[in-house]
This record gives structure tokens, C-alpha cells and sequence, in this order.
């Protein structure tokens, strides 16, 4: 009855799979220490510091945290991942984005403005808009002035 062995056949449950299937909907925040798997809509906020795989049903409305995310589905809003963000080729991403690595396959939508981190210091990041039309040469506005020549009469 009073044992000091343990019992193994209790997972951890910081490690097992979470998973929301196709036709839930959940309105709120999730924090989990496991991994999770996402065929159905959640409106709020997902932290994990594990991986997130968001199948092709799946649909977030709120800010994704984690380390790895593989998305085949709809995300709407900030994606904070820590290492790799991979978009398979039904992917659809609206909205901003900080990753370590990214991968994209063809025919997945990536609407979002990206920082990769580790390629620039929060001090070299612009303040306002005015600060990155002057240091971004490479907007398509100025390229379009550029490639054009102006027209002189003579």
C-alpha cells in the first residue's frame, strides 16, 4: 500500500501531446508546457515553450509563443517563435512575426511583417516610419524612382 516505488506509468504531463480537434472553439488564453496540436479555432493567446503544430482546419486569432511551429492553417495575429517557423503550402499568415529560422514551402501566404532574430540589435531598429523610409533604399517606391530615369526637355 505505502510503497516507495513509483509509479512509471503516469506520464509527465508537461511533456505529452495537447491537441484540439476540428470543430472546437476556444475563446481564451492556453499555457502548456507540452506540445500542442491545432485542427480547431482558438481566439486568444497560445505559450508553450515546446512546438506547435496548427493542422490544415486549424485557425488561431491572437499571439502564438513557442519554440518550433509547423503551420498548415490560418494564423491572424503575432507569431513569437523562438526557433524554426516552417509554413507548409497551405499556410495562411496575416499579421507580424519574430522568428529564429524560416521556412516557407510554395504556395503558402505569409502577409506579416518579419524580424529574424539575431540578425539586428533592438538599438539598430528604426523608431518611427519616417526613420525606415529613410534607411530601407530597397522599399519599391524608391526603387521604381530610381529604375526610372526622369524625362528633361530640352
Amino acid at each position: 500500500m505505502f510503497s516507495d516505488k513509483k509509479d512509471k506509468s503516469i506520464e509527465n504531463p508537461g511533456t505529452s501531446q495537447n491537441r484540439i480537434n476540428d470543430g472546437t472553439n476556444i475563446k481564451g488564453d492556453i499555457n502548456s508546457n507540452g506540445y500542442f496540436r491545432i485542427d480547431g479555432n482558438i481566439e486568444g493567446n497560445v505559450k508553450t515553450p515546446s512546438k506547435v503544430v496548427v493542422g490544415k482546419t486549424g485557425v488561431i486569432i491572437g499571439t502564438l509563443s513557442c519554440k518550433n511551429a509547423d503551420i498548415e492553417g490560418r494564423i491572424k495575429g503575432t507569431l513569437n517563435i523562438s526557433e524554426t517557423l516552417t509554413l507548409k503550402s497551405t499556410a495562411y499568415i496575416e499579421g507580424e512575426v519574430v522568428v529564429g529560422k524560416l521556412a516557407v514551402e510554395p504556395g503558402a501566404t505569409f502577409n506579416a511583417t518579419c524580424l529574424m532574430k539575431g540578425t539586428v540589435t533592438e538599438q539598430q531598429l528604426p523608431k518611427d516610419k519616417e526613420e525606415v523610409l529613410k534607411t530601407n533604399s530597397y522599399l519599391r517606391q524608391q526603387r521604381i524612382k530610381t529604375a526610372t530615369p526622369e524625362k528633361t526637355e530640352s
